[in-house]
């Protein structure tokens, strides 16, 4: 009866720890079991990732997918509302990384210490009528409460940045890192891969091949005419006429607004960014596992072009960005198009800059 008991109270003590990180201390003494030896079985040997703003649109469904990641162990589930209920949710699912929820600023340090990677969807999402920039002043002052966070809870840790205008929040985010000593710009990505999501299903469409057969590089930024697909190093190589390639780059940049405006008031690219933020974010937790050969796009740290900032493909490897690849030869049409990227990004980026020095 005594050996039943103590499995009854390890049970109870193990369902505490995933769903109350805040009283772990109490539970744990008075259980005999601490918090940071829960370990789901076969998790053990993953990474440990914080999603900050897991109870929004993004937020659910990238926890729900990246609790099925095998290469995660420990999944940490940050938002101002409501991450109770969406970590009770997510951490019944029969897979191995355990599940904790932090709720409110005042846990958000305890949600990012000893974080390999972090997720950053937080924000407001874009209504009709938005643009990304409308969005700025909002999530240009959660980013950067989040990334001083992280500074000082995770400096080491991989930032895969989803919250918009990412062509801002990305430059803020290092300036955030630059006054707290540790930016590195390796670790530092803003996730531009639905884009590329968007590219590839677009491109395969018109071709008629299957979307995952498809590879489009997607270079510049992450909004409007800053996104730039290179249509003519498309794999497999294929041709396109000029009117397939107005298209083509039209419906890519402009997919969000496309999105949002369906969606009619109730939101914009939830979904579909929370898949794309997965695969990207797998394809950073394959390159700290080692795998070679990891390369997709991102919005980094650059000398590609004279900005500091640029989306383009990128080798990612154990300390994040290992290698930022050339843009390869453009034809006039994508040599015509970068120019008029290059112009509206370098404003975003200096609005991202000013912002942290107002």
């Amino acid at each position: 009866m005594e050996a039943y008991n103590s499995q009854v109270n390890q049970r109870i003590a193990t369902i505490a720890s995933h769903l109350n990180p805040s009283n772990h201390s109490q539970t744990d003494g008075l259980l005999g079991l601490e918090r940071g030896n829960c370990r789901a079985k076969g998790g053990s040997t993953g990474f440990k990732m914080a999603i900050l703003g897991a109870a929004g649109g993004i937020g659910q469904p990238l926890a729900m997918l990246m609790k099925m990641n095998p290469l995660v162990s420990v999944l940490h589930l940050y938002d101002v509302v409501n991450t109770p209920g969406v970590t009770a949710d997510i951490s019944h699912m029969d897979t191995g990384a355990v599940v904790r929820g932090f709720l409110g600023q005042q846990q958000l340090e305890e949600a990012l210490i000893g974080m390999d990677l972090v997720i950053i969807p937080a924000g407001v999402p874009r209504k009709p009528g938005m643009t990304r920039d409308d969005l700025f002043n909002i999530n240009a002052g959660i980013v950067k409460t989040l990334c001083e966070g992280i500074a000082k809870c995770c400096p080491k840790a991989i930032v895969n940045l989803i919250s918009n205008p990412v062509n801002s929040t990305v430059p803020i985010a290092a300036e955030v890192f630059k006054k707290a000593g540790t930016f590195d710009p390796k670790r530092l990505l803003g996730v531009t891969m639905l884009d590329v999501v968007r590219a590839n299903t677009f491109v395969a469409e018109v071709l008629g091949l299957e979307p995952r057969e498809v590879d489009v590089p997607v270079v510049g930024g992450h909004a409007g005419v800053t996104i730039l697909p290179l249509l003519s190093q498309v794999k497999p190589p294929c041709s396109f006429t000029q009117k397939e390639i107005d298209y083509l780059t039209d419906r890519i940049q402009n997919g969000g607004t496309e999105v949002v405006e369906a969606k009619a008031g109730a939101g914009s690219a939830t979904l579909s960014m929370a898949y794309a933020a997965v695969k990207f974010a797998d394809a950073c937790l394959r390159g700290l596992r080692g795998d070679a050969g990891i390369v997709e796009c991102a919005y980094v740290a650059s000398h590609v072009t004279e900005l500091p900032f640029f989306a383009s493909k990128v080798r990612l490897g154990r300390s994040g960005v290992e290698e930022i690849q050339p843009l390869g030869p453009l034809n006039e049409y994508e040599r015509v198009g970068l120019e008029k990227a290059k112009k509206e990004l370098a404003a975003s980026i200096q609005k991202g800059i000013s912002f942290f020095n107002k």
